[in-house]
């Protein structure tokens, strides 16, 4: 078994949670346990050793931004910091190099550049004292994690460029179809008399001027006929060939080719909405979303103090009925960011946001700086360059992997 496969296959079992490679995990695990922890120092650094010359490095950060300290001894005495040259190199993910020069404070020497995060680099260490050059290199990884690029594909694993992107910021409200109010026309006869042929039926779909009804007048006993004025639908039949008009109503039409939804905005959300707002209405049992704009509203509060807000609906096919329930989303501002990211790629990390940076076949988290929220995106603030490769599918598969293998905040 390759290590690619190997790992697909932990990475199911954290996922998934099955346990159906025990023998394989504990094989990985065994080595780890077995890794002998690196020796700390008085000052809770790492300890670094070459004969009897000692330098303790570690990552200061109470009351102050991240930064290195270290200690440096010869045969367990402290030395005089201004005969040591020291130099340290963090090389990140994406071979980034990061130097850092120290100076001496009190007992210890201070570097003069902050440890942003993650605190997640090869250290390369390197000390000159009376004349001699001592060099140390080591792994000082957290968040990270090595999946084949075949992997991730089966895994689902998909990534973006990080970039500026338009926001929409968006209102969530509900609502029903309901009819315009010049939807429906009653016909009635313009002369009474006896009705010699209905030529429609309830249901049936007509359009402007068809024939509708043929009437034999009570005064000339002459036919004559009465048309449709709109196209539409007759939606109800109230007389049969054979009976007298009776100055009653004989049909009534009704115009579908357009309805309105009716959104329900309530007070902490009115003065958020402009006239012709866009909105994406979803309908109920329909699976496609489709926008409009507000045209309008009712002059009357309902008795929960909700203002209706109105939008027309195109519905020239016929699909929707009037009293059809929806969820509209309604805009309230727009405005572009030069840096955004997608929600769906975030996961937390520590006590930290986080989406999953990709370089080559690695992941490593990156710490963000969040701004603004809408819809599909976040603004970022920092934490993150523009243009990185990072995962926003799946990025929960990358968080299972990072916490099997119990990379940790070591310092």
């Amino acid at each position: 078994m390759n290590c690619y496969a190997l790992r697909f296959f932990l990475v199911c079992q954290v996922v998934l949670g099955a346990m159906f490679l025990p023998s394989i995990a504990a094989a990985v695990s065994e080595p780890e346990a077995q890794e002998a922890e690196p020796e700390k120092g008085p000052h809770r650094g790492r300890m670094l050793r070459d004969g009897d010359f000692a330098v303790e490095l570690a990552i200061f950060e109470t009351g102050v931004p991240p930064e290195f300290r270290v200690w440096v001894s010869d045969d367990g005495e402290s030395v005089s910091l201004d005969a040591v040259d020291l130099q340290v190199k963090l090389t990140r993910l994406g071979n980034v190099v990061d130097d850092i020069r120290f100076r001496a404070e009190g007992d210890y020497m201070r570097g003069d550049t902050v440890i942003y995060e993650p605190h997640s680099f090869v250290v390369t260490v390197i000390a000159q004292y009376q004349g001699k050059t001592y060099r140390w290199d080591y792994d000082n990884f957290e968040g990270r994690t090595l999946i084949g690029d075949g992997v991730a594909e089966a895994m689902g694993i998909a990534t973006e460029a990080a970039g500026s992107a338009t926001l929409h910021q968006t209102i969530r409200v509900y609502g029903q179809l309901v009819l315009p109010p010049d939807a429906k026309r009653q016909i009635q006869a313009r002369f009474d008399g006896e009705i010699k042929q209905m030529q429609v039926n309830r249901g049936d779909r007509v359009s402007k001027g068809q024939a509708l009804v043929t009437i034999e007048s009570n005064e000339s006993l002459k036919p004559y006929q009465i048309t449709a004025p709109i196209n539409g639908v007759v939606s109800e039949q109230f007389a049969s060939s054979g009976e007298q008009t009776a100055g009653r109503t004989l049909l009534e039409i009704t115009r579908t080719d357009t309805l309105l939804a009716e959104l329900a905005v309530y007070p902490m959300d009115r003065n958020k909405v402009n006239g012709k707002a866009p909105v994406t209405i979803s309908l109920n049992g329909f699976d496609q979303s489709l926008t409009t704009t507000i045209n309008g509203s009712r002059t009357a509060l309902r008795e929960d103090q909700a203002r209706l807000l109105l939008a027309e609906v195109n519905n020239t096919e016929g699909l929707f009925s009037e009293g059809l329930f929806l969820a509209g989303d309604i805009e309230v501002e727009t405005f572009s960011v030069p840096l955004a990211v997608k929600r769906s790629g975030l996961q937390g990390f520590r006590d930290f946001t986080v989406v999953y940076a990709k370089v080559g076949e690695e992941y490593e988290v990156r710490m963000l700086e969040l701004g603004r929220e809408a819809g599909a995106w976040v603004e970022v603030l920092g934490g993150l360059e523009p243009g990185t490769l990072y995962v926003t599918e799946n990025s929960y598969v990358i968080k299972a992997d990072i916490e099997k293998s119990g990379a940790s905040h070591d310092h």
